[in-house]
């Protein structure tokens, strides 16, 4: 299962400390422009080192088209690329070859297949989500011209969190520091929480808030392919993602007649007075903003002694050593847009396949 999607596809392969991370993308739409200045800054958003509350691992993450586009546009044949890995360190995980890390797949990889590659955590290394901001930028200028927009930023760290609706704060500031949140003043605290969780060898977890403005009526399935279902399975499906909510999620201290979303004719356009449902009913998009938040837990390698067993069953202790992030949430923002895109994009594509002949 390492193909996401239903007509948009993409494919990832490769590994953390392998040669390369690549993928393919299959149903593409033909003629969508491909900018690459643009993809190349969405591998940048996701890159390490960018900044001093990210990992230190120093990688160029630029990506090389091998097929599916000719003349600067999408052919609409399979779009290969490749993003070679320079920047390995695998003698840091030497220690780590037989022993099953505290709340890693070194465990359940090796009981599934027999076989691990213990070198960056291989396969179930978020090194692999490089190939998904790859689809993810693409579908994403498939959606600019659809008039649809992605948008997410980080809404919390730790116990520091946003207190206010998405449509209160000005999301042109998402980028304007390195944690990826649009509150200044909330932004410099949550800077901070996670260079004093770093300096101690720990790590914390928190949440990302996602956007979608535009999206049609009418995307999702009725019963199975339900729109939240997909884009809650292409969350799940991040690493470290432990939660997904849209709409008033887990907020349920409310009566129905609080909380349901009155529709209104405005000048021949069907609206809602609330949001409560996060532009989703039935499954299917009502045309609304589309909101929902990914729950992401802390870094599972911490730089501090843990006990643990080896694969012969032993009690053992390890100290993890290398290059790792104190705080997934600044990198995993231009993932969470990526897996959204992807969704989004095949399900109007999908939506295409499906309407009514009459």
């Amino acid at each position: 299962m390492n193909t996401f999607g239903n007509i948009f596809r993409l494919t990832s392969y490769g590994e953390s400390h392998g040669a390369a991370i690549g993928g393919v993308i299959d149903g593409c739409p033909a003629g969508i422009v491909v900018d690459m200045d643009f993809i190349q800054n969405e591998l940048n958003r996701r890159r390490p080192g960018q900044s001093k509350i990210t990992t230190p691992r120093k990688e160029s993450d630029e990506v090389e088209f091998l097929s599916g586009i000719y003349d600067g546009k999408t052919t609409g044949t399979p779009i290969g690329f490749i993003i070679r890995n320079n920047n390995q360190h695998s003698s840091d995980y030497d220690n780590l070859k037989d022993i099953y890390r505290p709340s890693h797949a070194d465990y359940t990889y090796t009981q599934k297949y027999g076989i691990r590659d213990h070198r960056g955590g291989g396969r179930s290394s978020a090194r692999e989500t490089i190939a998904r901001c790859v689809g993810g930028a693409l579908a994403k200028l498939a959606l600019k011209q659809l008039d649809i927009e992605v948008t997410a930023y980080t809404s919390q760290v730790g116990y520091i969190k946003l207190e206010k609706a998405y449509n209160e704060y000005d999301l042109s500031l998402i980028e304007s520091t390195p944690v990826r949140c649009p509150d200044p003043e909330k932004a410099a605290g949550m800077i901070s929480l996670i260079e004093e969780v770093k300096s101690k060898g720990d790590t914390i977890g928190g949440v990302i808030t996602c956007v979608v403005k535009g999206t049609p009526v009418g995307l999702g399935e009725p019963v199975f392919g339900k729109l939240h279902a997909a884009l809650g399975s292409a969350m799940l499906g991040i690493n470290a993602v432990k939660g997904f909510e849209y709409g008033d999620g887990f907020d349920v201290n409310h009566r129905g007649s609080e909380v349901n979303d009155v529709f209104y004719n405005d000048n021949g356009q069907v609206k809602t007075h609330t949001n409560h449902s996060g532009g989703i009913q039935g499954g299917i998009s009502n045309g609304q903003d589309i909101y929902f938040r990914v729950a992401f837990k802390p870094v599972a390698t911490i730089l501090m002694h843990q006990e643990t067993i080896n694969k012969e069953g032993e009690h053992t202790d390890l100290k993890a050593r290398g290059r790792h992030d104190a705080c997934v949430l600044p990198r995993a923002v231009p993932i969470v847009e990526a897996m959204a895109a992807m969704t989004i994009l095949d399900y109007y594509l999908l939506n295409q396949v499906n309407k009514s002949f009459l």
